[in-house]
């Protein structure tokens, strides 16, 4: 069964690919990914605040002030290369060890730093770029035009900045999801990511203190993702990858049969193992082998929401089957 796919306009062996998490800081784990099956693998996310603290905790100052002066801001840079450094000597090793696609990720809150470090990314040879665009709804002074301005200034921009593919990974904080989403599919990037995993929050009742809960996304997160794939794939002018709830070979056929040009998956290996790689691709291949379909391209978007169909009346009618039974 041939389960090859193009993604970003990268060629995958397998549409199943490792997202970006502390397993993708290891080049040695990377290698092991490779050899389990993974298609490609998204370097873990740089972090702009994780900067900033390497910055503050090797000048040992809180914060730039006028006693400082121009010294500050020369210490500042050399200690942000550096940490920089660090992560994209990872990179250029990952890319001589291993034969997939290696994606980098960035995660940032200033305008400049998206800039600076796509085109770090680029230069350190990353085949593509995932943007983590982890823009939260948490004020009260941000609307849904702000961070729609937000998406498309950052995009404009480092479409004119970098070369190689871009993707944007995004939260399901839309207000009117299935527009933005199509809108963003417009503007020139090659995939979008759905969705982030977000960090949950909890309470500790005793210490009466915030705390996170298990960041592991579970099975049940799926069906969000599987729903949204589904609705979007092919009204989109760009990839798809599916995030979030992934944890079997099952669902990696389910999704590509809802659309989805890839499959991130984080979970499962924490959970399972690097080794369940191999195990997702055998029961795909496997699936495909008893189904007679000889590539991914034969049944990818089968059950996707058509180009000219409503998805309300699509999403409608699943209600009915199970609620009124009478479909």
């Amino acid at each position: 069964m041939d389960t090859k796919t193009k993604y970003l306009g990268l060629e995958l062996k397998s549409p199943i690919v490792v997202g970006s998490c502390g397993l993708t800081s290891d080049v040695d784990k990377m290698v092991q990914m490779e050899q389990a099956g993974a298609g490609a693998v998204v370097i873990k996310s740089i972090f702009e605040e994780q900067i900033i603290y390497d910055i503050k905790r090797n000048t040992h100052v809180v914060a730039p002030t006028d006693n400082y002066g121009d010294s500050y801001e020369y210490i500042a840079m050399h200690v942000a290369d550096d940490s920089l450094e660090r992560h994209f000597s990872m990179i250029r090793e990952a890319k001589q060890r291993l034969t997939i696609p290696v994606i980098g990720s960035i995660n940032c809150f200033s305008y400049e730093n998206w800039l600076t470090y796509a085109q770090k990314f680029q230069d350190a040879g990353c085949d593509a770029l995932e943007l983590n665009m982890a823009i939260l709804p948490y004020e009260t002074s941000l609307s849904a035009d702000d961070v729609e301005r937000t998406f498309n200034q950052i995009i404009n921009t480092l479409r004119k900045t970098v070369t190689i593919p871009i993707s944007i990974k995004v939260g399901t904080y839309f207000t009117d999801m299935a527009k933005q989403m199509q809108q963003l599919s417009w503007m020139g990037i090659q995939g979008v990511t759905m969705f982030n995993k977000n960090v949950q929050v909890d309470v500790d009742i005793e210490n009466e203190t915030l705390k996170n809960a298990s960041w592991l996304s579970n099975p049940g997160e799926l069906y969000n993702t599987l729903r949204w794939v589904a609705i979007l794939s092919k009204k989109m002018r760009c990839d798809v990858s599916a995030s979030t709830g992934v944890s079997s070979g099952d669902d990696v056929v389910k999704l590509l049969l809802a659309g989805a040009t890839s499959v991130q998956v984080v979970s499962a290996l924490y959970r399972d193992g690097i080794d369940t790689l191999r195990q997702m691709n055998d029961t795909l291949q496997q699936w495909m082998q008893r189904k007679g379909y000889d590539n991914i391209a034969a049944f990818r978007g089968k059950l996707a929401v058509a180009p000219a169909e409503k998805a309300s009346v699509a999403m409608r009618t699943q209600f009915m089957k199970f609620f009124a039974e009478i479909v």
